[in-house]
């Protein structure tokens, strides 16, 4: 009892170590050795006893964090005895609680490396000459608290701090981008390397690494099926709707059912949720954004498509969550564009926000008043964007070459990546000049045995005509747009063209043609969603701030008897916005309702966006009718939907649930819809307005079957 009445309490040290490793692969590799789920091992002189709370920060040389988070010691070594292994004394660290970034990169190290860790308790010393962990920082900072109290001076050197900065991150289809605002100065931030931009791509390596960004999308024709990219197109989207099925043969690799039935991939031998593939791009520029400002970012706003549906709004939050960010807002990528383009000028324009990005495309019109932002009318469609034009392009390079060759290049995923690398390249060169050329060297060999290349020369003019169809569609949703709230050419004052693909002459000619006003050049088309973001976040906690007045991009309906939907909530409806659906009981002592919920705007509900079911139990059993109940939706300022449900004659409110474990057929049978034609073998199922409207070589050659 003596003893226990001395003992002080144990002071949290800071353990601040920088290791010798460029990239997190390298990291990983090299100190396998010393991790474990359950803790990591640091040589030091002087261990801490047993029981001492520990600070964790470890980062590369770069400055790049690896593993932030709390511990305790959990054993102490001393220096080896005569016949044993030598090593030097150290201690055992047993993770408390780590960030959830360097939660998943111990994770991944010990799912890759052979040598790291298995159990649930730190991993023993490793021999000398081994890679270890060493100790640089470890005694507490002067007058600092016990643990579990704030220490009273700042951490070592090297430490990053918590930011009070929220950032702007516009999440992308091909590209993803991440900005910062202070005193209504908006700037992006950019990578070590100089990149203002990282692509959204995501994959395993042959070694079973974890690469993001541009060492993923520099891999991409050695490795194109472990390789994830453009998944935004896809995410919170269920497996079994005619959007996922129409488009699973445009991508490399294998999209399968979740574990909620929604879609998800396949790559590497694991599945994965695209809300985890979605986090793992967001990880890598928080982490992109922390080493600019040399400060932790954990806030962020971030930013969608317009025309994305509620599953799809609740993912990317989800996204933000894995990724170890709080999201604060969720906004609009045209609304966020407007933000950049007139923010701090006093303004007074009904703006027409043209995005046309790499894999969705949104027309909004949003009324600048000053520092108010009212979205008067948007539209879109979620699968048209850049990527639908490389295909146009590799469609025709592809028939050229066999026009040439007289055979089809082999059905080879790399031989195809380069292809489509190098049409997109042409593509994108063809916006400066009237002539490029598309050249794959060593694409195959004929019969022969000879190598052949791949060689075609492009002009402007014919991949004007290939892709005219596509502009062609986003001219007409910005037709659609305007004539939905009776705004016509003639109101608008300014037309912003933002997007990379928004880049083509084409597109230039056809909105001059369209609005009779040349496009504003005042805004970045690849940085002005993120610093729009950027600019929301620091006006948030500011006297100033922005009002953003938003507009519902499809409407909320719900299913009725024939396939029929009924609109709830029609598409443009001002947000925050609430409304009420009342239903009865059908049958005597019925004790249950459902309502399926739809997001569209046809009226069939097989042509939107199944939501999910509204489930009631427990209702009193009466006769028919007696029992009558409204069914609440409220859809907050993100478009995102909560449903509850009122019993009229108790007043009893319950918060109702949205099952979305239905399935087509089961819909149609509830529904008593029409059945479906079964696609003939080897066709894809019918695309929803903005679906990918043709296989394609790829397709053809990779599809998968039924």
């Amino acid at each position: 009892m003596g003893e226990e009445k001395r003992r002080e309490p144990r002071v949290e040290v800071k353990l601040a170590i920088r290791v010798a490793c460029g990239t997190l692969d390298e990291f990983a590799e090299r100190y396998a050795l010393n991790l474990s789920r359950g803790g990591l091992f640091v040589r030091a002189r002087d261990p801490s006893p047993a029981g001492t709370p520990v600070s964790i920060d470890i980062q590369l040389a770069t400055g790049q964090q690896a593993i932030r988070g709390r511990g305790v010691v959990a054993w102490t070594s001393g220096p080896s005895a005569p016949g044993e292994p030598l090593r030097r004394p150290g201690m055992g660290i047993r993770f408390t609680d780590l960030a959830p970034d360097s939660a998943k990169l111990v994770d991944l190290v010990v799912a890759t490396q052979p040598r790291a860790g298995q159990g649930s308790e730190p991993p023993g010393p490793p021999e000398e000459g081994a890679p270890a962990f060493e100790e640089t920082v470890l005694e507490p900072p002067a007058g600092a608290a016990p643990a579990g109290e704030s220490p009273a001076q700042p951490g070592p050197r090297g430490t990053l701090r918590p930011s009070t900065r929220a950032v702007g991150i516009d999440l992308g289809t091909t590209n993803s981008c991440v900005a910062v605002a202070e005193g209504g100065k908006a700037r992006v931030l950019a990578s070590r390397q100089g990149w203002s931009t990282i692509p959204s791509v995501v994959a395993y390596d042959a070694h079973g690494r974890l690469l993001v960004g541009h060492p993923a999308r520099a891999q991409m024709v050695v490795n194109p099926r472990d390789t994830v990219y453009g998944s935004k197109r896809l995410v919170g989207r269920p497996f079994q709707s005619p959007t996922v099925q129409a488009c699973r043969d445009r991508f490399h690799y294998d999209i399968v059912e979740g574990a909620e039935g929604e879609a998800a991939v396949r790559f590497a031998g694991r599945a994965f949720s695209l809300a985890q593939i979605s986090a793992f791009v967001l990880a890598e520029v928080r982490q992109m954004a922390s080493q600019a400002l040399g400060e932790e970012v954990t806030r962020a706003v971030v930013t969608v498509p317009a025309y994305y549906n509620d599953h799809q709004r609740q993912a990317v939050r989800e996204a933000g969550r894995l990724a170890g960010l709080t999201v604060e807002r969720i906004v609009n990528e045209p609304t966020a564009a407007a933000l950049a383009y007139g923010f701090g000028r006093g303004l007074s324009e009904k703006v027409l926000v043209y995005d046309l990005g790499g894999g969705t495309f949104d027309a909004s019109v949003v009324d600048v008043q000053g520092e108010i932002y009212e979205v008067l009318s948007t539209g879109g469609d979620t699968f048209l964007g850049g990527v639908d034009f490389d295909n146009q392009l590799v469609d025709h390079v592809v028939y050229r070459f066999m026009e040439e060759q007289g055979f089809a290049p082999p059905a080879d995923r790399g031989a195809w990546q380069r292809i489509r690398d190098a049409a997109e390249e042409a593509k994108v060169a063809l916006s400066a000049r009237e002539k490029a050329l598309i050249h794959v060297p060593y694409l195959c060999r004929d019969a022969q045995g000879e190598d052949v290349e791949l060689r075609v020369e492009v002009t402007r003019e014919e991949l004007e005509q290939l892709t005219a169809r596509l502009v062609d569609r986003t001219v007409e949703v910005c037709t659609q747009t305007l004539a939905a709230k009776g705004i016509g050419p003639g109101d608008l004052d300014q037309v912003l063209l933002v997007g990379g693909q928004s880049r083509m002459p084409l597109v230039w000619k056809r909105m001059r043609e369209l609005t009779g006003k040349e496009p504003s050049r005042a805004v970045h088309p690849d940085e002005a969603v993120a610093l729009g973001a950027a600019l929301l976040a620091d006006t948030a906690a500011r006297i100033d701030s922005v009002v953003l007045i938003d507009v519902l991009a499809m409407g909320i309906g719900v299913g009725l008897p024939g396939g029929r939907m009924a609109q709830v909530l029609p598409r443009n409806t001002r947000l925050p916005a609430r409304k009420s659906y009342e239903l009865a009981t059908v049958r005597d002592g019925q004790t249950e309702l459902e309502l399926a919920v739809f997001q569209g705007d046809s009226a069939q509900a097989s042509e939107c966006e199944y939501l999910g079911t509204v489930k009631l139990g427990d209702l009193p059993a009466r006769p028919r009718g007696q029992v009558r109940v409204a069914v609440e939706f409220t859809m907050g300022q993100e478009g995102i939907l909560s449903v509850s449900a009122r019993d009229l004659a108790s007043g009893k409110v319950e918060q109702a649930r949205l099952a979305t474990r239905d399935t087509p057929e089961v819909l149609r049978a509830k529904l008593q819809m029409p059945q479906a034609p079964s696609p003939a073998r080897g066709a894809a199922a019918p695309p929803p307005q903005g679906a990918p409207q043709r296989r394609g070589f790829f397709g053809r050659l990779f599809g998968k079957r039924p």
